[in-house]
């Protein structure tokens, strides 16, 4: 049973920053791409950035410059370091998993954490 928990989320004032981690448990035996994305109220699900397994980043247009996705891969884990916030960056944050490899062969896709809330308001 693989498990994504995140944490870091929080209210924080515009022009501020918050780092957002998520860690995955389990039998692991690999991890390829891992992302985050974010819902606000009303409005679809997004991708904010995501990083391939050899390092290759790619973010939304509305947060480059401003949020750094990384990961350590001996912790299994990817954060998202977010500066500069705006109201407009307020929304659930979702990690992501594109493909889970256990130690028995199975390939889990497409795991997803449980959310963490990020409000940017004064």
């Amino acid at each position: 049973q693989v498990q994504l928990v995140e944490s870091g989320g929080g209210l924080v004032q515009p022009g501020g920053s918050l780092r957002l981690s998520c860690a995955a448990s389990g039998s692991i035996f690999s991890i390829n791409t891992m992302g985050w994305y974010r819902q606000a109220p009303g409005k679809e699900r997004e991708l904010v950035a995501a990083i391939t397994s050899d390092g290759n980043t790619n973010y939304a247009d509305s947060v480059k410059g401003r949020f750094t996705i990384s990961r350590d891969n001996a912790k299994k884990t990817v954060y998202l370091q977010m500066n500069s916030l705006k109201p407009e960056d307020t929304a659930v944050y979702y990690c992501n998993i594109d493909r889970i490899t256990t130690w028995d062969g199975k390939a889990t896709r497409n795991s997803w954490g449980q959310g963490t809330q990020v409000t940017v308001s004064s």
